[in-house]
């Protein structure tokens, strides 16, 4: 049963007051002094304004160039208010904040350095957007539900195969909600090809190419950069910077981007775009809750032309080229194929007629599932209802654990055989090996 939100508050506010019994017994005592007290519309959730009590309420975690972005998205719902932001940076804190005090038109947000003292602290926040650089992706996500926070984390998911299952394990154990930010599966041309697939509008379909990044390699680096003097503790945090990474000398190269390319930070040309184009192709063939079976290596740098396979038979291909735009996907089937990526203002087909109903394709898809063509607010809706969302934790681990034994064939240079359900190579001890990471203490999960 679905509780709303303001009586979930209540049960959860140990013994303190809410806004909406604080709000009922201030009436109470200006009636009884008889001065007038005037209670805007908004409070009461008049005139299409949500009431305080039934708003989601949120905070951020790491929130630079792209969190700024979901800050926005998140920021734009009338049914959320944002309250505190965390970074180890602080002109990330302070930009933070005077965007959102600017929002709301006041100085409310409060911001912290260390997440863990977010978490502790903020009782009353109800989910926690996570945008930091992809190592503290599972830390972070699995400290928030541990703390019975719902979760929109950025991909990737993970860096490692065992991260994924602790994602996927907390999520169970705790109640949470999960998104992660393959926001493709919430749009519209994306949806569509999708549907042309599963309608069966293309025919069988037997062949599926997923674009990776066509920048960096497979192969990461591994070396240091020189290391320079830390900056102060309050500016820059590096202890936590770095998280559950190894630790290393501080370089500002890696907190300006740097940490691209970079083993012990990075999941690879692979992970880069293949964490949004692997999700599109497994949900597309509705296969989101398993991984293909064979990984063939392919003698180049990057595993462009690599096919992996399922076990239903149906090949996912890796590759660079193919699309005018990023992060594409593509299907072919025995009687026609679409293609769609980045910047295309409908997808292209084999036929113009595929595309004939493309507004009831999207309109069937939203009145079949309910989700909404908008990730964050599909993230929202399941934050009430309590329901997975289209990016759940199983179609992320899945996904990337697609990545991970990806990278695994690349570095070991060899085929690799994965069984999806024991979650592990075939008959390959090294390959095993690494399938998890060390984590820093006392960052592990």
């Amino acid at each position: 049963m679905k509780v709303p939100l303001s009586e979930a508050k209540q049960q959860g506010a140990g013994g303190g007051l809410n806004r909406r019994q604080f709000l009922k017994r201030a009436v109470a005592v200006s009636g009884a002094v008889a001065f007038p007290f005037v209670i805007p519309a908004s409070a009461l959730g008049r005139g299409g304004a949500v009431a305080p009590s039934e708003r989601i309420v949120a905070g951020g975690i790491g929130i630079g160039g792209r969190g700024t972005s979901d800050l926005q998205a998140l920021m734009a719902e009338s049914d959320v208010q944002f309250v505190a932001v965390c970074d180890v940076k602080r002109d990330r804190r302070e930009a933070v904040k005077k965007m959102v005090d600017e929002k709301y038109g006041n100085s409310d947000c409060a911001m912290f350095r260390d997440m863990r003292e977010l978490l502790a602290q903020r009782t009353d926040i109800d989910a926690v957007l996570i945008a930091t650089s992809d190592r503290w992706h599972t830390m972070a996500s699995c400290l928030a539900m541990r703390a019975g926070k719902d979760v929109y984390c950025e991909k990737p998911g993970s860096m490692t195969i065992a991260q994924g299952q602790a994602v996927v394990q907390t999520a169970q154990r705790y109640g949470r909600v999960f998104q992660t930010g393959t926001q493709r599966l919430s749009e519209a041309n994306f949806t569509v090809a999708n549907e042309l697939l599963r309608l069966g509008r293309l025919g069988e379909v037997r062949t599926v190419r997923a674009h990776i990044a066509p920048w960096d390699s497979a192969y990461m680096n591994r070396a240091w950069l020189p290391g320079v003097p830390e900056p102060a503790r309050d500016e820059l945090d590096w202890d936590a910077w770095l998280g559950p990474a190894p630790w290393r000398p501080y370089n500002p190269s890696y907190v300006n981007g740097g940490w691209h390319g970079q083993y012990d930070f990075h999941t690879s040309c692979i992970g880069e775009w293949g964490s949004h184009t692997f999700a599109q192709c497994h949900v597309a063939l509705g296969l989101g809750d398993t991984s293909p079976v064979f990984y063939g290596y392919v003698k180049n740098d990057s595993s462009d032309g690599m096919v992996t396979r399922f076990a239903n038979g149906v090949e996912m291909v890796l590759q660079r080229g193919g699309w005018h735009g990023s992060c594409g996907a593509r299907y072919e089937g025995s009687e026609g194929w679409v293609t769609c990526a980045d910047g295309y203002s409908r997808p292209e087909v084999s036929h113009p007629s595929l595309l004939a109903d493309y507004a009831k394709l999207v309109q069937d898809y939203v009145a079949r599932t309910g989700r909404a063509q908008n990730h964050m607010r599909n993230f929202l809706d399941c934050v009430r209802s309590r329901q997975l969302t289209i990016a759940n934790p199983v179609v992320m681990h899945r996904s990337m654990s697609t990545v991970h034994a990806a990278n695994i064939a690349m570095w070991l240079k060899r085929d690799m055989n994965f069984d999806p359900v024991k979650e592990e190579f075939v008959n390959d001890p090294e390959a095993n090996r690494m399938r998890s990471r060390a984590m820093r203490e006392p960052w592990q999960v």
